[in-house]
């Protein structure tokens, strides 16, 4: 298939007949409007002709895939967009309006290409996993500070140790010493606020 990055490369031509069939003259074979939109998304560059008069019908078979995707799929053109586009045929402005969708939609590829990259380069492949290893780390760090005695986390504690289970007198004398403490912070907040 011709890619429309190389140079020299010439358009798929793609012959549109009487009965609505669509025959790729490069792979020789009949296709449908489907695998049209999967060469629109590889960026094969493809041509469509009407079969009997040669004219060149690439922009109503276009639509006419855009027409099915917004019909099947979820819609991806809003209903106000389309009443916008709609009053803007026949307007003084309708001549202006194809080179501004084309640069608006080239300038929407272009910065979604650099989120991406940036995403990828920041984050990496494995950014989810190593997120959630974070996360539980940091909340059995946590647990182990407010609840000392309770069972490490697979792999030992957030410290790097290995905790024995503690006694039952050693957890009360903790516990006791933490309500200590909450109630000290509470004192002086109390007197924060006054």
């Amino acid at each position: 298939m011709a890619d429309r990055d190389q140079p020299g490369e010439q358009p798929v031509i793609i012959k549109k007949y009487a009965n609505r069939r669509l025959y790729n003259t490069q792979s020789s074979s009949y296709i449908t409007l489907d695998d049209l939109g999967r060469m629109v998304r590889d960026d094969v560059e493809f041509q469509v002709l009407d079969a009997k008069t040669g004219k060149d019908i690439t922009h109503a078979i276009l639509t006419q895939i855009i027409m099915e995707e917004e019909s099947q799929g979820e819609q991806m053109l809003p209903v106000s967009f389309l009443r916008q586009l709609i009053g803007m045929y026949g307007n003084s402005m309708q001549a202006m309006m194809p080179p501004y969708l084309e640069a608006a939609m080239n300038n929407f590829r272009t910065n979604q290409a650099k989120l991406h990259e940036a995403f990828t380069a920041n984050v990496g492949p494995n950014a989810f996993a190593k997120m959630a290893e974070r996360n539980m780390a940091m909340f059995q760090a946590a647990a182990n500070a407010f609840m000392p005695g309770s069972s490490p986390a697979p792999g030992g504690s957030a410290n790097g140790r290995t905790q024995q289970p503690a006694d039952d007198a050693g957890r009360d004398s903790d516990i006791d010493a933490l309500k200590a403490q909450m109630a000290e912070m509470q004192r002086k907040l109390d007197k924060l606020q006054d």
